[in-house]
């Protein structure tokens, strides 16, 4: 008799096959960890520790291995030469020139001191001029003393003194006033920052008397055109306001 639907027996559903130890055990297999992005692990490896630190070792040996290579080949850089004073900068000689400033009463006593040596060199002259006249040697002697007048005002690096002057003018507001600047230091030096006058002993482009005088602008005095040329004009403002009265004032007394 055949059976009613109703009466049918129900098959079990297939069970799934457990695998390994957990499934023998009768627990769920776990599972598996969500694999990690590959930027995510290029980073972590970057930024560990232990890769900081080889990186860093690799630099400082990279170093150390550059430097011995240039001593043992001979090309080891050299420092860079001390810079002279053709590189001085705006800044430089505006500092040296307020550096260099000279009170009134200072100027006139070094203007005091100029024109007393002026008057004897001139005493001095005529006196020889007038023993020239009837004696030989007092001629051979004045022409020596024109001579060597002539030879302190030679002066083979006029070219970048004036240059340094014509600069230095123009930083302290006297660019109106250069040709009488250049014009009056042509008379007193030549421009020649070793020019010493063989009678009263005034040194330098500016002609300080004495030269020691110079030191207040820098200790190399005997020898930086920049330095005797900043207490020059340092000596100029004090005394007669800017170069042209300077000038004014050399014409119609043959100093300044």
């Amino acid at each position: 008799m055949p059976q009613s639907h109703g009466t049918r027996r129900k098959h079990a559903a297939p069970q799934r096959k457990r695998s390994g130890r957990r499934a023998q055990e009768g627990g769920e297999a776990p599972p598996a960890p969500p694999r990690q992005p590959r930027d995510h692990r290029v980073r972590k490896v970057l930024t560990s520790n232990v890769t900081i630190t080889v990186v860093a070792l690799g630099a400082i040996l990279t170093s150390v291995v550059m430097v011995d290579f240039d001593r043992l080949s001979g090309t080891e850089s050299k420092p860079p030469a001390a810079a002279g004073v053709g590189d001085l900068t705006a800044n430089d000689m505006l500092a040296m020139m307020s550096s260099s400033d000279i009170d009134a009463v200072s100027a006139d006593a070094i203007a005091a001191a100029k024109k007393r040596a002026y008057e004897q060199h001139q005493r001095d002259l005529k006196a020889l001029r007038e023993k020239a006249k009837r004696d030989a040697a007092a001629r051979a002697k004045l022409k020596a003393q024109q001579e060597k007048e002539r030879l302190a005002k030679s002066n083979p690096s006029s070219k970048q003194n004036k240059a340094y002057g014509k600069k230095m003018s123009e930083l302290k507001g006297w660019g109106r006033c250069w040709s009488s600047l250049e014009t009056l230091w042509d008379h007193e030096s030549g421009w020649n920052e070793r020019a010493e006058n063989p009678s009263s002993g005034a040194y330098g482009i500016p002609q300080s008397l004495p030269g020691t005088k110079m030191a207040s602008a820098g200790s190399d005095w005997r020898t930086s055109s920049p330095t005797q040329i900043a207490w020059g004009l340092g000596y100029i403002k004090a005394r007669y306001k800017d170069p042209c009265g300077a000038w004014s004032w050399w014409q119609a007394h043959n100093w300044y």
